[in-house]
């Protein structure tokens, strides 16, 4: 079948997962089943919504399976029935159990959004933003018990522009382990693909994204403060308070030049492209706001509904 793929069960739920499911698909890979996360309530009349992965898989005919538990015995029976050559992970939301992993002769295979062994751990791609990194990438590796720990397959990096978010590197990072999956699948198949292991004193981690992480801090450099925003954005949004309320913010760029002495907070005005707002040793520009309970306008549109003076100090 397609390419010399192995067999296969492909193990995703959101939708970094549907680039790498639609070229296995493509590449006319066998799959055998596809596993996903349960479905769940999802917006305010809070009805069930199915993950996009089994959305897609269904799409095209494929047999899912939603265990509320990947460690059950129905998912182990499961896949010890099927015998794939392969499992495939690609920000599937469980730790796989050790007898799980076992079970395919060539491995399990993991999409992972960094260039490892930097960035291991959950938010790989909102913590590359927030570091400032200038390059971050993709690679494959073969999931162990550990937390990214496994020997790498493969890797390519990818850049980070200056204007780049969560969502938008997300994207990118989302197409190009789609295509290093399939290459690493195909290697492995014929024998011409060596593990490597991971140098484990080099490691950095990338833990979840907690509540005070989205928190702008108006005293850090304007930088710093455009990272925080472009690294949360459109997920989970970096926000301020404005009149007692939450004003999430989006699309942002530090500026060349700020107002001197300006306190850090302040509203110092605004033009076609966004609001500026002073920071530690500079501004920025921020291209889009949410108030709390509204939906996301351009600047320029917010600023018609909502009076923000300029003088006004944000964050209090």
């Amino acid at each position: 079948m397609g390419k010399g793929l192995p067999s296969l069960i492909f193990m995703g739920t959101p939708e970094f997962a549907l680039p790498s499911l639609k070229a296995l698909i493509a590449a006319d890979a066998p799959i055998l089943l596809v596993v996903t996360q349960p479905d769940r309530p999802k917006g305010r009349g809070q009805k069930l919504s199915s993950p996009p992965v089994k959305e897609l898989a269904l799409a095209h005919g494929l047999p899912v399976l939603q265990p509320a538990r990947v460690k059950g015995p129905e998912v182990l029976s499961r896949v010890e029935a099927l015998a794939p050559a392969c499992l495939v992970v690609v920000a599937y939301g469980q730790i796989l159990p050790e007898r799980l992993l076992k079970i395919p002769a060539l491995g399990t295979v993991n999409v992972h959004a960094s260039l490892l062994p930097k960035y291991r751990g959950a938010a790989p791609i909102p913590r590359a933003l927030l570091e400032g990194e200038t390059v971050t990438g993709v690679t494959t590796m073969l999931l162990d018990p550990g937390m990214d720990t496994g020997d790498m397959l493969l890797s390519r990096a990818v850049p980070i522009g200056p204007e780049d978010t969560g969502g938008s590197l997300h994207d990118r990072l989302a197409e190009v382990g789609a295509s290093v999956l399939v290459e690493t699948l195909a290697r492995l198949a014929d024998g011409s693909l060596r593990p490597r292991p991971q140098d484990h004193s080099r490691a950095t981690y990338a833990p979840m994204i907690r509540p005070e992480d989205c928190r702008v801090n108006w005293q850090e450099e304007a930088e710093r403060v455009s990272r925080r925003i472009r690294a949360l954005d459109p997920w989970p949004g970096a926000f301020t308070l404005w009149q007692g309320k939450r004003l999430k913010l989006f699309g942002c760029r530090a500026l060349s030049s700020g107002a001197v002495g300006a306190r850090p907070g302040t509203v110092l005005g605004s033009g076609p492209e966004g609001l500026d707002v002073a920071a530690g040793g500079g501004a920025v520009e921020i291209g889009g706001l949410q108030l709390e309970g509204r939906r996301r306008l351009e600047a320029a549109d917010f600023l018609k509904g909502y009076q923000l003076a300029v003088g006004t100090v944000l964050g209090e």
